[in-house]
């Protein structure tokens, strides 16, 4: 049976990651796996993080299971974070998954399983596995413009031309802060008139959320997606833990359902449950608990925060840093989108050759579209880096 099986292309991301390592290089840079660093390359385990831990060890009496759709306590906080008081509780279904991954395909599935037989929307470019995940479900999907390559910001004008094409039955897939790949984010005005758009032609919004507090801010950074989910009747949100808490291994995800009444809310519930069911039973309980701790203690709390803003602060002055040392270096201003984008990730502009000559000949190490991963810049290399983004030609 398994002759038949035919060899599948390689993560280009976990290639360059194997590609880092194998390099002796000692000046080696790596600008392409998408993880958080601190000044000193390392991805930490948050102070909040490790002390929830410390505790969880000491108190927790049983591994046995929790309920299908994971801690109550954990959806609660996860909803609280992501929409604050945008929405009446009881209209918002949510379920605990395996990271924003585990997340998105169960809402992925959760919109299969509803029967509208739409078409998925989703930005272009986008991550890779938004498009992966649903040829493997065998649903369709189209993308929209986005990213302008001259300008290096936001596409508005071709996003809402191809917008309008999205009808009834349909869900358009939009970044909730920090996208990635390219860093350049909606405005409050733009997530209004995608939410007219949403209002007026029926289709539903689902919002990939993986870098809240990474941007602007935990509230500013969830400004647009709060909004839109106080005015549609529907919306779906994958969140991901990962990034603003630090505990990618542990795979820590919330899907949420906000619905148009209580019963519906309901129902997209028990359907949660019966998709995790099939999938993987139980999901994960370590992280989450972890997170909950996190989420409801005040000292956890005000620690995890104050770090975090440490953390996303560090990634703006990088931004800063890397824009004026380019900036020295072409005496122009082509490169300030730089510090202007928000999030860990920025597009260069890069061509694949000068992608290989960065990393051939300079050991600067960053995906074969030209995106940059801003927190494994070097805080004290930024001019060599600039000097070397100049001599390959951008």
């Amino acid at each position: 049976m398994f002759e038949e099986l035919t060899p599948q292309p390689p993560d280009k991301i976990i290639a360059l990651l194997q590609m880092f390592r194998a390099d002796q290089r000692p000046g080696k840079i790596d600008l392409g796996v998408g993880v958080y660093r601190d000044a000193e390359g390392r991805t930490p385990v948050m102070r909040a993080i490790k002390a929830a831990e410390e505790r969880l060890w000491r108190e927790q009496e049983s591994k046995s299971y929790k309920a299908l759709l994971g801690d109550a306590d954990f959806i609660a906080g996860m909803r609280s974070l992501v929409l604050g008081d945008a929405v009446p509780i009881e209209r918002v279904a949510g379920a605990q998954a395996p990271g924003g991954t585990g997340a998105l395909h169960l809402l992925f599935e959760l919109t299969g399983k509803a029967g509208a037989g739409g078409t998925i929307w989703i930005s272009d470019p986008s991550w890779p596995n938004h498009a992966a995940m649903l040829k493997h479900l065998g649903m369709p999907y189209r993308s929209y413009r986005y990213f302008d390559e001259a300008t290096r910001d936001l596409d508005r004008e071709g996003m809402f031309t191809d917008l309008a094409e999205a009808g009834r039955g349909d869900v358009v897939l939009l970044h909730g802060c920090c996208h990635n790949p390219t860093g350049a984010n909606l405005t409050p005005d733009d997530w209004a008139r995608v939410t007219d758009l949403a209002l007026s032609q029926g289709f539903t919004p689902m919002i990939d959320f993986a870098y809240q507090g990474f941007g602007d801010g935990l509230d500013a950074d969830a400004a647009g997606v709060r909004a839109m989910a106080a005015r549609v009747p529907e919306i779906t949100i994958a969140a991901s833990c990962s990034k603003n808490f630090g505990v990618y291994r542990d795979r820590v995800g919330a899907a949420l359902v906000v619905c148009a009444d209580a019963e519906r809310a309901e129902l997209a519930a028990d359907n949660l449950a019966s998709l995790n069911r099939v999938n993987y039973s139980f999901p994960p309980d370590h992280g989450a608990t972890a997170v909950t701790m996190v989420l409801t203690d005040p000292a956890l709390r005000a620690d995890w925060e104050a770090e975090l803003e440490e953390m996303r602060n560090r990634m703006l002055r990088l931004r800063e840093g890397l824009a004026e040392a380019l900036r020295r270096e072409t005496n122009d201003d082509r490169f300030d989108f730089i510090a202007r984008h928000r999030g860990m990730f920025s597009r260069t502009g890069a061509s694949p050759e000068q992608v290989t000559r960065l990393r051939e000949e300079f050991g600067i190490y960053m995906v074969g579209d030209g995106r940059i991963n801003v927190a494994g810049l070097p805080d004290d290399g930024l001019d060599e880096i600039a000097k070397a983004m100049v001599a390959v030609g951008l």
